[in-house]
């Protein structure tokens, strides 16, 4: 079947008139006819029957219009939605959010502020490989050459954070082996730091005794600052702590911290709007890392 014929004959059905659909569709009568004639020939069934002047669906010709009328639509409108989409892809960015997730949030957030047409489609998938940028976390990253890739890294020290009750005040720094049977709170979902802080643990011979996980690190916060435990915090990348209810400890057993790796992929032809926000988030790291180092 053609697509044509099926056009011709959905109008006819709308019409129930050859003359006044020819004149419709802007053909002449007698190609409308054989355009009808041959899509019953290819069916092999009767589409249309007289009834005085006008011409009617017969049953066959009135089961077939209300299957293929929604199928030739969609395929009318396909153009148009395949227009809408790649529109869409242009201006969307993918991003891979392995680490400092409320960091990578509070950027998109700004970004957004500039450019309000930008879509952020973010996933948290570490199998995943459709993104165009990913921010991941390693205790020491190893870089590979790669030309469809550009990659910035920023290391960051991983402390631990306290209630600034009077049992830490006075203190800059700890052994985890002071801890004993001291609670651990951490932030559920941060797989890859849990990784690395339990690689570090290991390797001094300790274990941390977690007793809460939550997947909002306002709470994890709340729960230090109110004396139900402690926690590995990264310096900068979940953000400022209140220095009037937290206390962070430098680790002095071995040294603890980690790098950020935010990944640019160049898969895409144009790559403008992907590669200004790259661009944004790793000033953004950089500016967070630097008033850190001049804080110290």
């Amino acid at each position: 079947m053609e697509l044509t014929h099926i056009k011709y004959f959905l109008e006819v059905a709308r019409t129930e008139h050859v003359t006044q659909s020819a004149k419709n569709l802007c053909i002449v009568q007698p190609a409308l006819t054989h355009a009808i004639h041959k899509l019953e020939d290819e069916l092999g069934v009767k589409l249309f029957k007289s009834s005085g002047r006008n011409i009617k669906l017969t049953e066959a010709g009135d089961y077939f219009y209300k299957k293929v009328k929604p199928l030739y639509e969609d395929i009318e409108a396909l153009p148009a939605r395949l227009r809408a989409k790649s529109d869409k892809q242009a201006i969307t960015v993918s991003l891979k959010v392995l680490a400092a997730s409320s960091f990578v949030t509070n950027a998109v957030i700004q970004y957004k502020k500039d450019a309000p047409a930008l879509r952020f489609y973010l996933v948290q998938k570490e199998e995943s490989s459709l993104y165009d940028i990913s921010i991941q976390t390693f205790a020491n990253y190893r870089p590979q050459e790669n030309p469809d890739e550009e990659v910035f890294v920023c290391s960051e020290n991983i402390y631990l954070a306290v209630p600034n009750t009077a049992e830490y005040k006075k203190r800059d720094s700890i052994s985890l082996h002071e801890l004993g049977d001291t609670n651990f709170i951490g932030l559920y979902g941060s797989k890859q730091l849990h990784t690395i802080c339990e690689d570090y643990c290991n390797r001094i011979g300790f274990q941390a005794h977690l007793i809460f996980e939550s997947d909002n690190a306002l709470m994890v916060k709340d729960a230090i600052a109110g004396g139900l435990g402690v926690g590995f915090w990264p310096e900068f990348s979940w953000g400022k702590v209140d220095n009037r209810r937290i206390k962070l400890l430098k680790i002095t057993d071995i040294e603890f911290k980690r790098d950020i790796v935010v990944t640019l992929l160049r898969g895409k032809q144009d790559n403008s709007h992907i590669e200004g926000f790259y661009k944004f988030l790793v000033n953004q790291l950089k500016r967070s890392a630097g008033r850190k180092k001049e804080q110290q």
